[in-house]
């Protein structure tokens, strides 16, 4: 079971920003600007292309959501997606909120949260995301 899998069933806490039966989203702990979060089906998928089609759509609308919820409690131009994956074995789509296209540079410092940011950051598109 993935670190990924574990986290969505709850095993692992986490900073919950959005869920539904088919996929969850949380906040990245290393993220690149406030309100980084991940979207990951809870089905243990490795590779995102390798998702049937109907499911890849259905995740791809789930994400939408979630990114106007970010976009929302944390205004910014746009919210960049991102699709990576190598350093987990379970697909996710990063969504990012962007004032420019640099906060996509996943070579960038990583911002450094308190636990108590990182929960307000949370409660603050959760609360954006259950408006829909």
């Amino acid at each position: 079971m993935s670190i990924f899998s574990k986290i969505a069933a709850g095993e692992i806490p986490s900073y919950k920003c959005a869920e539904n039966e088919e996929f969850y989203a949380f906040l990245d702990i290393n993220p690149l600007v406030k309100g980084h979060t991940l979207v990951i089906p809870r089905r243990e998928v490795d590779y995102i292309f390798d998702m049937e089609d109907d499911e890849l759509a259905r995740f791809e609308v789930f994400a939408k959501k979630v990114a106007v919820a970010i976009k929302r409690a944390f205004p910014c131009v746009k919210v960049g997606q991102a699709v990576l994956g190598l350093e987990v074995p379970h697909a996710h789509i990063h969504l990012v909120p962007m004032q420019s296209e640099k906060d996509m540079n996943f070579s960038n410092p990583k911002l450094s949260l308190s636990k108590e940011e990182m929960q307000e950051a949370a409660d603050k598109i959760w609360t954006e995301f259950v408006k829909e």
